[in-house]
């Protein structure tokens, strides 16, 4: 496993994307329900990344700006990136367990591409809390 990679349970909150080249990119998790349908709806922009988890597929109806969509497995590998405009669906992917949405032309800029294997360092209100025995 990735040094930082997050394999518990996700929390809707903050963290880090880590792309291995060196980019550290500021994260939202949206992991309830109301979180991934609210995603990027009524927003004119995002500083960094939004992840959905569990998430296999996204749209962009009623949004206001282009986003780029990276479709993830289990392991935070990229399947697939694509850029989707306002107004479209992005079909779900096989094997997709988490999707990461950003600004277009973001995702090129941090070297992110098929293939590549990131990490989620969550904020603190991001994790579960710890097990009190």
């Amino acid at each position: 496993m990735m040094k930082g990679t997050y394999m518990g349970r996700w929390r809707d909150g903050t963290g880090t994307l880590r792309v291995p080249g060196g980019a550290d990119v500021p994260l939202e998790i949206a992991a309830s329900y109301r979180a991934r349908s609210r995603g990027l709806l009524g927003r004119d922009g995002l500083t960094g990344a939004i992840l959905l988890t569990p998430a296999s597929g996204v749209h962009t109806f009623r949004m206001r700006f282009a986003i780029d969509v990276a479709y993830l497995d289990r392991r935070m590998t990229v399947l697939t990136v694509t850029t989707l405009r306002p107004g479209r669906l992005g079909l779900p992917r096989a094997f997709s367990r988490h999707v990461l949405e950003a600004e277009a032309g973001a995702m090129e800029g941090w070297g992110l591409r098929r293939g590549v294997r990131v990490a989620v360092d969550p904020g603190p209100s991001s994790a579960p809390p710890p097990s009190v025995r």
